[in-house]
């Protein structure tokens, strides 16, 4: 009776201890403090001037291009400047079909146009949402003389859902060129 009781002792403890308990995991957010962003004057050695942040670098190109790199967020602006003649049509036309290229991939694309008469600046930034290549771009020009396009892309494979806060700093830095443009002609 004795070895009765003690298996059944044991075979009840061995149920009751193999429980597995379900604790709730706590709510938690992934954390990324990117710097306050402090804007420097950037003349170009072309038609134009803009602010960009002092965390980034800037490569120039002899076309007037360049490329403004955010190396602790991983990832770049790339500016084309070209001048305007008989072709500004076909400059708006190659920019919007640049950026609808992304919309294979994208979950939306919001076109937010920027007016700016007093620096005759003019233009339209496409936020992208969604696992896309790119998640901004944007044009501006005054029209007659100045057309400036840029592309915000990162170094790594698009997963909007990782990349989102880099990409709203980010977009946030791209306003501010558009909004700081200047042509100096």
């Amino acid at each position: 009776m004795r070895n009765r009781i003690s298996i059944l002792l044991t075979v009840v403890v061995l149920l009751v201890s193999c429980k597995d308990e379900v604790l709730p995991k706590p709510k938690a957010m992934l954390r990324l403090d990117f710097p306050k962003a402090e804007y420097i004057d950037f003349i170009s050695d072309c038609n134009y001037k803009l602010e960009l942040n002092a965390i980034a670098n800037v490569k120039q190109k002899s076309d007037c291009s360049m490329v403004i790199d955010y190396p602790n967020i991983k990832g770049s602006v790339y500016i084309t400047y070209k001048e305007v003649g008989d072709n500004l049509n076909t400059l708006l036309r190659d920019t919007q079909k640049l950026s609808y290229e992304h919309a294979v991939k994208a979950d939306n694309i919001v076109e937010q146009p920027f007016v700016n008469p007093e620096k005759k600046v003019y233009g339209m930034f496409y936020e992208v949402t969604g696992n896309a290549a790119s998640q901004a771009q944007f044009y501006v020009t005054d029209s007659t003389n100045h057309f400036v396009t840029g592309s915000l892309y990162f170094y790594a494979k698009p997963n909007y859902d990782s990349i989102y806060p880099a990409a709203n700093y980010l977009q946030r830095d791209i306003r501010r060129i558009m909004e700081s443009m200047e042509w100096k002609d």
